[in-house]
């Protein structure tokens, strides 16, 4: 015999909201410290490319820049980059960058080192100013 629907909905009754909240009274447990992204040993250099750089390896890939993979102005690793950081904090800021090509090199474990490259385009924080 099977038993009734009655007998199985009994066995597996829910538990009642107090057991649900889960109030055990643990302390919450302690946050650890995150490091800043650029001092992260997985992210990978970036390298702003100077506008003549940028027109060579546009040539070099014969793509238009519109078929790159795009990277935002403020993007934390862009401050592995020390050019990047001092045009950033200058007069001129990041708008000046726009449409340079950025490389970023990552380890490969195939060819050593692999580089792509990306456009810097402005995001919303640019659009709010």
């Amino acid at each position: 015999m099977t038993p009734s629907k009655s007998a199985a909905s009994a066995s597996s009754k829910r538990p009642t909201k107090s057991a649900r909240k889960g109030k055990t009274g643990a302390a919450p447990p302690a946050e650890t410290p995150k490091l800043p992204p650029v001092q992260h040993a997985l992210v990978p250099t970036h390298e702003v490319l100077s506008p003549e750089e940028s027109a060579t390896i546009l040539k070099q890939l014969e793509t238009p820049p519109e078929r790159l993979p795009k990277i935002l102005f403020d993007d934390p690793g862009l401050q592995t980059d020390p050019k990047y950081r001092s045009v950033a904090e200058s007069a001129e800021g990041a708008r000046s960058l726009l449409g340079r090509l950025v490389r970023v090199r990552r380890p490969s474990p195939t060819a050593g080192e692999a580089a792509v490259y990306r456009v810097m385009v402005g995001g919303a924080s640019l659009r709010e100013e």
